[in-house]
């Protein structure tokens, strides 16, 4: 078998792969803060929601409705961690229709999560 062969093989490999790879998540690009808190490790909450630039939600790397998001919190115990990754072009109107949401719900185990930047003085 020559050489070339294995080579293209092994390139095709590597490309569906990949593929694989970069579907898995969201791409986010989230404001910064000064008050940030810088966290080493991070634990996988019962639900992270993410607000894209395109003002879309997805739970743990899933599109849903602001409907489906609905029926998801009120599964939830108001215990329990929600945390919000929301694009920094992202409209306000989004951000204020998910915590309507929540406050409906009784639910106050909030983390938003921002940039950690470094303070201006």
């Amino acid at each position: 078998m020559p050489f070339i062969d294995v080579m293209l093989v092994l390139l095709s490999i590597v490309l569906t792969v990949s593929t694989f790879i970069a579907q898995g998540k969201i791409k986010v690009d989230l404001p910064s803060a000064t008050s940030a808190i810088v966290k080493e490790e991070f634990q996988a909450p019962p639900l992270e929601l993410i607000i894209g630039e395109d003002d879309k939600l997805y739970i743990n790397d899933k599109e849903v409705t602001i409907e489906q998001f609905q029926a998801r919190v009120i599964l939830l115990r108001n215990s329990d961690e929600i945390v919000i990754l929301g694009d920094k072009v992202s409209s306000f109107g989004r951000f204020i229709d998910i915590i309507d949401v929540l406050k409906n719900k009784g639910h106050e185990n909030i983390q938003i999560v921002t940039k950690h930047e470094k303070s201006k003085k």
